[in-house]
C-alpha cells in the first residue's frame, strides 16, 4: 500500500530543476502523480503529489531535504484527508477589470463571504487593447455550495466594482 506526499518546490529558475526532483523521487520508487509548476519573476515554483512505498518514505524525505544544498527548497507535507463535498458543484469563473492594488484580496474575500472555495487560481495583468491601461484577468476554478446560484456568485463579484466583468460556466 502506497503513502502519499505533497511537495512544494521553490528555486531560482534554471534548466534541470524538474529532472533533479523527478530523479530523486524515482530513485526511491516514488510515483509522480500530479503537479502544477511555473516560472515567475526568475523563480521556479511548484506543487506536486507523489505516491511512495511506506518503507521508502523517510529516505525520500531525507533526499528531498538534501536538494537544498543545490538551491532547490522542497517542503514535504502529508495530504489532508479527502473530503467529498456532495453538496457543492464546480464552476469556472473569469474575472476581468481595471487593475488596482488589493483586487485579488477583494475577489477572494467576496468569494469566501458567500461560501465559495477557490480550488485553482490564475491571475495576470495585461494592457487593454485600445488604451494600454492595465487590466486584471483571473481564471478561477471554484467549488460552490449547491444552495447558491451562480448568479449569486456573479452578483457578489460584480458588486466590488462597476468595471468588473464576470463570467461563470459549469466545470
Amino acid at each position: 500500500m502506497s503513502e502519499f506526499l505533497v511537495l512544494t518546490v521553490v528555486a531560482d529558475d534554471k534548466p534541470g530543476i524538474v529532472e533533479q526532483l523527478s530523479a530523486t523521487i524515482a530513485e526511491h520508487q516514488g510515483n509522480w502523480l500530479e503537479s502544477r509548476m511555473a516560472q515567475l519573476a526568475g523563480k521556479f515554483a511548484g506543487i506536486l503529489r507523489v505516491s511512495i512505498p511506506p518503507e521508502q518514505k523517510n529516505a525520500l524525505i531525507s533526499a528531498l531535504s538534501a536538494l537544498d544544498s543545490r538551491g532547490l527548497l522542497v517542503r514535504v507535507e502529508s495530504p489532508a484527508t479527502e473530503e467529498v463535498l456532495q453538496s457543492n458543484h464546480r464552476v469556472s469563473i473569469s474575472v476581468v477589470g481595471n487593475d488596482r492594488p488589493g483586487i485579488v484580496r477583494e475577489v477572494s474575500q467576496a468569494l469566501a463571504k458567500v461560501g465559495v472555495n477557490v480550488l485553482n487560481l490564475s491571475t495576470r495583468c495585461v494592457p487593454a487593447e485600445m488604451s494600454a491601461v492595465p487590466l486584471f484577468r483571473s481564471e478561477i476554478l471554484a467549488s460552490v455550495p449547491d444552495q447558491l446560484d451562480d448568479s449569486d456568485v456573479s452578483d457578489a463579484l460584480e458588486a466590488l466594482s462597476d468595471d468588473l466583468m464576470v463570467e461563470i460556466e459549469p466545470s
